[in-house]
């Protein structure tokens, strides 16, 4: 079984910064690629970031420039570095993880809300 916790939202004026944490505990053998999705109200969840096992990142085209992805296998933890954050960026953001040998894990989600 595998938990992942995320961590650091909250709420931010826009043009702030936050950075998220997702640490993944249980049974990691083999973890794959790495990401943050995120699912605002009404609106279905969308893929933000994600990270391969060789550091390679994919940005959703609304967050290039602005959020960053990266990886700390040590820990098993993903992180979304979040700048210039906009109204548009609130929702709920969620991690999640896929495994070289098949199947994947989600975490319960983080509310970020940029509003002045």
């Amino acid at each position: 079984q595998v938990q992942l916790v995320e961590s650091g939202g909250g709420l931010v004026q826009p043009g702030g910064s936050l950075r998220l944490s997702c640490a993944a505990s249980g049974s990691l053998f083999r973890i794959n690629v790495m990401g943050w999705h995120r699912q605002a109200p009404g609106k279905q969840r969308e893929l933000v970031a994600s990270i391969t096992s060789r550091g390679r990142p994919n940005y959703a085209d609304s967050v290039k420039g602005r959020f960053t992805i990266s990886r700390d296998d040590a820990k098993s933890t993903v992180y979304l570095q979040m700048n210039s954050l906009k109204p548009e960026d609130t929702a709920v953001y969620y991690c999640n993880l896929d495994f070289v040998f098949g199947g994947e894990a989600w975490g319960q989600g983080t509310q970020v809300t940029v509003s002045s």
